[in-house]
């Protein structure tokens, strides 16, 4: 494996040492035969030919770059500026590539374009800029999550413009859907109280944590009914929760029973020490299973209203526990019982580990949040 590593590192470093600037050159890549040259003048800034070449290089580079600008120029597509703003960055890569060696510099005499650079900056930023002024002027959540993303592009070219952000942040503002979430109401259900009892509270906080921070659409914010009144937050729509049933089973048993049998030695005849003679004979015995199961199950309903108190959506999110233990007994002779059947003998002492209350109502509050985060999550995606 070493050597393996050895020989790719060899290759590795034997193309590199194959790039030469006049191959890059030959093939076209002016870009890399300008970076390969200043590398090699900085070894030996006497080397002519290498000079030539960069000058050589530059001057098709420049060409190419200015041919694709003059006909950028002719379009009328709204992307026309950015892409100048690329080309023109581009260009600006080789004048600063170049001056990192004065006595290069002197030679090719490369132009500056940042004043280029910043003009198209500027008109690429104010198209953007633009478009989110017209579609802000639709008044909806979509028109202003548009908004929102015009001004973001704006800021990539202009990302220290304070007004750009302001308007970044006023219409996403105006973007997001805010929701708050209510507690479940106070009524019983199979004797548990929800505001009182910790595991809905946990229920609640757990849920609105993962709402909050792992959504899937950032126009989309939950807050708790605390929240909203603490931070004077007018909702644009609630979600409400109501626990259908919670019901805790009761053990029911099933029972199976088998006819086992085997070959065994039911007496010895010793003659001699070394003469034994062994007579076989069938012994049965049968086996009874039982099969202790208790199933516990809850639902949640969940309704989206909207200011007016319009059903936007609802859902019904269930959970379960299931809990489920084998015991056997048998009739007959042990001896007809294979290791597993022993050991299914002994299993006995499970019967004594019902699972405890508090554990069936945490799995079935578990099994609920965790769909209903998947689908609360997937239904607010689309907003």
């Amino acid at each position: 494996m070493t050597k393996f590593y050895s020989f790719i590192l060899f290759l590795a470093v034997a193309v590199t040492a194959c790039k030469t600037p006049s191959k890059a050159y030959d093939k076209g890549d002016y870009k890399e035969a300008i970076e390969l040259a200043v590398k090699r003048l900085q070894k030996d800034p006497s080397d002519g030919e290498t000079k030539a070449l960069v000058q050589n290089a530059y001057k098709r580079a420049v060409d190419e770059r200015e041919d694709n600008i003059r006909m950028l120029s002719k379009n009328t597509a709204e992307s026309r500026y950015e892409q100048i703003y690329f080309e023109y960055r581009q260009l600006q890569s080789l004048y600063t590539l170049i001056r990192q060696q004065p006595a290069l510099s002197n030679v090719v005499k490369p132009t500056d374009y940042s004043d280029y650079i910043t003009t198209y900056q500027n008109k690429a930023a104010e198209v953007y800029d633009e478009k989110g002024e017209d579609v802000i002027e639709q008044g909806n959540k979509r028109s202003y999550q548009q908004a929102y993303s015009y001004f973001q592009k704006a800021l990539q070219f202009k990302p220290n413009d304070a007004t750009l952000k302001q308007k970044a942040q006023e219409s996403y503002d105006m973007a997001i859907t805010k929701i708050v979430v209510l507690p479940m109401t106070d009524q019983y259900a199979g004797g548990y109280r929800y505001n009182t009892d910790y595991r809905f509270r946990n229920f609640e906080d757990d849920l609105i944590r993962n709402l909050r921070y792992s959504a899937n659409n950032v126009f989309v914010k939950f807050y708790t009914e605390w929240d909203a009144r603490s931070q004077k937050i007018e909702p644009d729509e609630v979600l409400e929760m109501r626990m259908g049933r919670m019901i805790i089973g009761q053990p029911y048993e099933q029972y199976s029973t088998r006819n086992v049998s085997k070959e065994v030695v039911i007496k010895e005849t010793i003659y001699k020490p070394d003469s034994v003679v062994k007579q076989y004979g069938k012994v049965t015995a049968q086996i009874t299973t039982t099969r202790r199961t208790m199933v516990s199950e809850g639902d949640m309903y969940v309704t989206s209203r909207d200011k007016q108190g319009r059903i936007l959506w609802n859902d019904i999110f269930r959970g379960e526990h299931r809990w489920q233990v084998e015991f056997s007994t048998y009739r007959g002779d042990e001896r007809a019982l294979s290791e597993s059947d022993k050991a299914q003998l002994n299993s006995r002492n499970d019967l004594y580990n019902t699972p405890r209350e508090e554990e069936i109502m945490e799995q079935i509050l578990r099994d609920i949040s965790y769909d209903m985060q998947y689908r609360v999550k997937n239904y607010y995606a689309r907003y």
